[in-house]
């Protein structure tokens, strides 16, 4: 159960690593506009949140990163506590903007925290 744990939360890392990139790279280009459904004056006028929002995802999934290093003391607690930040974010994220940011954030964070908890 430990390995499908450890998969689950570096899959949820991934996608975060990948939000990164996204957001703090690829917000203005055709890429980043056809995945956030945005147009290009306002990825422009955006760009700078978007920057800020992909260094947060960052920190989750360096978070998530740590929890996974061999030897880490209390890296249940750490997978526990990163999963939790990411799936309230999924949640604010559906409440907000879109639904589809729980399906694609909050999902799969839910799904790696039922595997800690229940290994």
């Amino acid at each position: 159960m430990l390995i499908l744990e450890n998969i689950l939360v570096g899959f949820v890392a991934f996608l975060h690593l990948a939000f990164l990139v996204l957001e703090m790279n690829l917000w203005t280009k055709p890429i980043g506009l056809k995945i956030f459904r945005n147009d290009p004056e306002f990825a422009k006028r955006s760009a700078t949140l978007a920057a800020n929002q992909g260094l947060y995802n960052g920190f989750l999934a360096a978070g998530l990163i740590w929890s996974l290093c061999p030897g880490v003391i209390y890296s249940d607690s750490l997978k526990m506590f990163f999963l939790g930040c990411v799936i309230i974010a999924g949640i604010f994220g559906a409440i907000t903007v879109n639904r589809r940011i729980f399906m694609i954030q909050g999902l799969p964070a839910l799904a790696a925290l039922a595997a800690v908890l229940f290994s």
